[in-house]
């Protein structure tokens, strides 16, 4: 656990600012997040820029994520995820992610809607 929380700490130092916000009804989870750089989820890479996150389907199933681009005019996906948690509950939206060799675009590991303590790890398939 305390090793997501540094890792995100040092994706955000490696990749300049992270502006993360949330806005929107809470049931949804909606977030939204800038990033500076490159950065990996599964099956892609998003070029630096800003993206909503949000709950496909709230009502029945909080396993699945959509990402969106800016305007939501554009859906990157939907992606299972598997329950995480965090040491303690964030007043903003945050992200941790994982290792990746030197070089590579951080990889998404998992995103929590501000004051949750427990938010979403998406599932990256075997290389």
């Amino acid at each position: 656990m305390k090793r997501a929380i540094l890792l995100m700490l040092a994706g955000l130092g490696l990749m300049g600012a992270m502006i993360p916000s949330a806005k929107a009804a809470e049931k949804d989870q909606e977030a939204v997040f800038t990033f500076t750089g490159p950065v990996e989820i599964p099956g892609q890479v998003l070029p630096a820029g800003t993206y909503v996150f949000k709950l496909a389907d709230p009502q029945t199933d909080e396993s699945l994520v959509q990402v969106f681009d800016k305007s939501e005019s554009h859906l990157y996906g939907t992606f299972l995820t598997l329950p995480d948690s965090h040491l303690s509950r964030q007043g903003t939206a945050a992200i941790t992610f994982e290792e990746r060799p030197s070089g590579a675009p951080e990889a998404l590991k998992a995103w929590f809607y501000p004051g949750d303590k427990y938010g979403h790890e998406f599932v990256y398939g075997t290389k």
